[in-house]
């Protein structure tokens, strides 16, 4: 916790340095200038709106954005240019998600338009027909449904069958001694939607369902390796909501359980997917939301610049620049000049490079991406706080910080650098229209 306050100020100074060399700071100008046309105008690019911190705090919406969405529908009520709302909560359907924002904001939104941290485990169809033990809170069984998971138990199904087996809080262990266990399937992979509500029940049990290898009428073995396959959606370590100051959020308990795991067998807890900002796959998936909403309306024009709305460095920066660099690598790979010297090295027209392996399984799924770039813009309406006390030397202070990221991501100054900040969502939408000289009918 020490950490996130001084590594937050010590990037102020560079950031408010750079953004103002970029003309990131704004006033209130209004975006819809420019020459009138008799033919609507066709966008180029698409936006990625975070919610908490950039749309509401909590359950409360920051007054910016309801004038922001005024100027992205046209009278009739939609949407002049694509937009997607990307948000690392999981505790609930892409629907309830846009019928919320619909309601905050004014604006008709659909659940086309809502990225969810588990919006991306709809492509990972090798586990649909596994038996998966999911953890989280809210309702876990429908979502798990909803993204295509067919054979699914929670940890409260987990826990009944096997009361003996969540012991810390006195009050809840049985009172008489548990009946035998009738059949309960072996489960085949772990699925960690977002923070659950007893921490210690959830930790017990996944714990115990690795070092079982999904078997818990076996004892522990902490040798097998590898362990079950594990997907987690939302590596948050906190969020901000009506608080003065970040809560935690499921980058913590991801956090406990790594530790636990490596303390037991000695050995690092692997993932088989990481899911949410600010992971690209998220990223690829959002794109792939905006692509469709273009093709719905009918427009022509390839979407070729992306715009991330964002409050927090290490998720929603870190993440727009992270895809932007996988942009950029991806077109430097596929350029004549680096086919071309592949070829020369490899003596071959058909040997691809292990990461484009990778791209082209994403993309049989989501197709070709069209987007050239993916800009950051911060807001300071969340956990971002450009007011805070700047340490005489930031980049010392920056060398020396603890990174908040999650654990598989690197610590990369460059991107947590955003490219742009703005006060609010509203002077966010003023500056990309004003960016792309985009004129509003």
């Amino acid at each position: 916790m020490r950490g996130l306050l001084p590594f937050y100020r010590g990037l102020c100074t560079l950031i408010n340095r750079r953004a103002r060399r970029n003309a990131g700071i704004v006033g209130s100008r209004c975006g819809f200038c420019g020459t009138q046309s008799n033919s609507k105008p066709q966008p180029r690019f698409g936006l990625l709106f975070d919610i908490d911190g950039v749309l509401v705090r909590g359950r409360l919406p920051i007054p910016a954005a309801k004038k922001a969405f005024e100027k992205l529908v046209d009278p009739q009520g939609q949407f002049v240019v694509p937009v997607v709302f990307v948000t690392n909560a999981g505790n609930c359907l892409r629907q309830t998600k846009a019928d919320q924002l619909s309601h905050i904001l004014g604006v008709p939104i659909t659940q086309d338009q809502v990225v969810m941290s588990h919006s991306p485990l709809r492509m990972f169809k090798k586990f649909h027909d596994k038996c998966v033990l999911v953890s989280g809170q809210g309702p876990v069984l429908e979502i798990a449904s909803n993204v295509g998971f067919k054979n699914v138990v929670s940890i409260d199904m987990l826990r009944e069958s096997y009361p003996l087996l969540d012991m810390v809080d006195h009050n809840r262990r049985p009172k008489l001694p548990a009946s035998p266990v009738g059949s309960f399937p072996k489960v085949e992979a772990v699925i960690l939607f977002g923070e659950p509500i007893r921490w210690e029940t959830t930790l017990q049990l996944i714990i115990d369902i690795l070092l079982t290898h999904g078997n818990l009428s076996n004892a522990y073995q902490t040798q097998k390796i590898p362990h079950l396959p594990l997907l987690a959606c939302n590596m948050d370590l906190m969020w901000m909501a009506e608080a003065h100051s970040p809560r935690f959020g499921h980058g913590t308990f991801l956090v406990c359980l790594e530790n636990i795991y490596k303390k037991i067998t000695g050995k690092d807890l692997k993932y088989e997917a990481l899911m949410g900002k600010p992971s690209e796959l998220t990223y690829q998936f959002s794109e792939y939301l905006i692509r469709s909403q273009a093709m719905q309306r009918q427009w022509k024009l390839p979407i070729t610049s992306l715009y991330a709305i964002g409050d927090n460095l290490m998720t929603d920066i870190y993440g727009a620049n992270l895809y932007n660099r996988y942009l950029e690598e991806r077109a430097a790979r596929k350029s004549p000049k680096a086919v071309a010297k592949r070829v020369a090295a490899t003596g071959s027209t058909t040997a691809v490079p292990q990461e484009e392996e990778i791209d082209n399984l994403w993309e049989s799924e989501l197709a070709l991406p069209s987007a050239t770039s993916c800009k950051s813009i911060l807001v300071c309406t969340g956990v971002y706080n450009p007011n805070a006390e700047v340490p005489s030397d930031a980049n010392h202070c920056i060398k020396e910080t603890v990174f908040h990221g999650h654990r598989d991501f690197r610590f990369d100054p460059a991107l947590v650098e955003p490219g742009h900040i703005v006060q609010d969502v509203a002077e966010a939408v003023d500056l990309i229209f004003e960016q792309e000289k985009f004129v509003r009918q």
